[in-house]
């Protein structure tokens, strides 16, 4: 049985460890409103977005060469892989690890296999367990993207991967993030960032709709000009949907660790009454014995 004094000090340990992980918890609570008020604001833009370029799409189909969209056998696969930049936020990164990993296996084994699958990883996480696994080579990191999340930070990640797309250096694109349905609640997104698909121009708004549009300067010269835009906003969406996510993963994280830690203090204040009370029945017996050998004298 620990001594009174292990007791005490693991109590002490456990109280503090609990009032750390509470004010983490508000903490994150903090941030989560801020970054679930910006997700909530973007998705009605990229889903406007997206609706005005599936027009444009439709009016167009045929007279403009888009870049973006060229269907190529895909060899080389870029995966743009989106985690935090701080941990204690439970599975959070680690399933999006997992879900690379599975969509290497189930999907692009051949690509790995040859050494033509390459990483831009966007957080910290990411790009630290990545890098000491053999065969992952990693282009770009943007590890301190969230210390000033915005649209200029992570643009640069976009037109990264698009650059290296136009040049033939990656013939597809994909995107692994984790999409935020509500504070419990996380949903692991693969989705293909290039080449571009029908669908996945409407896929954040609704189908084309007929529309009457006055151009100027030109219909072509504005779908030029949107399409790139659309992109670099589907991948600060992403990293939106992360930040909500990574936050919301942080808050039920925190919350059941400060649930563990109360349950605990439950358990070592328990330990340390029978404890004391087991010290305090062998003093008495020591006394009570002792007493009775000096009457035997």
């Amino acid at each position: 049985m620990a001594s009174l004094k292990e007791v005490r000090s693991r109590i002490t340990s456990v109280s503090s460890t609990q009032q750390i992980t509470k004010a983490m918890k508000m903490v994150s609570a903090s941030k989560l409103r801020r970054a679930q008020d910006s997700i909530l604001r973007m998705r009605p833009y990229a889903q406007r977005l997206g609706g005005i370029l599936a027009n444009l799409s439709t009016l167009t189909e045929g007279s403009v060469e888009n870049q973006y969209s060229q269907e190529r056998n895909p060899n080389r696969v870029l995966l743009i892989v989106v985690t935090s930049d701080r941990g204690l936020a439970g599975a959070f990164n680690s399933n999006i690890v997992k879900a690379v990993t599975s969509l290497i296996t189930d999907k692009y084994s051949r690509q790995f296999a040859a050494g033509n699958i390459t990483f831009l990883t966007i957080g910290k996480k990411g790009f630290d367990t990545l890098r000491k696994r053999s065969g992952y080579n990693i282009i770009s990191d943007y590890t301190n993207t969230f210390a000033a999340l915005s649209f200029d930070t992570v643009r640069a990640a976009a037109e990264r991967a698009m650059d290296g797309f136009v040049t033939n250096e990656f013939d597809r694109v994909d995107i692994v993030y984790n999409e935020f349905k509500n504070v419990a609640t996380q949903i692991i997104r693969t989705e293909q960032f290039l080449p571009i698909q029908e669908k996945q121009i409407e896929r954040n708004g609704s189908a084309a709709l007929a529309a009457d549009y006055t151009f100027e300067p030109s219909k072509e010269e504005i779908i030029r000009e949107l399409i790139p835009k659309s992109l670099k906003i589907q991948v600060y969406k992403a990293v939106l949907e992360s930040k909500a996510s990574e936050e919301g993963a942080r808050m039920t994280a925190m919350d059941k660790a400060t649930d563990n830690a109360g349950e605990l203090l439950k358990q070592l204040k328990l330990t340390y009454n029978r404890t004391r009370q087991a010290a305090i029945t062998k003093e008495i017996l020591e006394i009570v014995g002792g007493a009775e050998a000096l009457a035997s004298k």
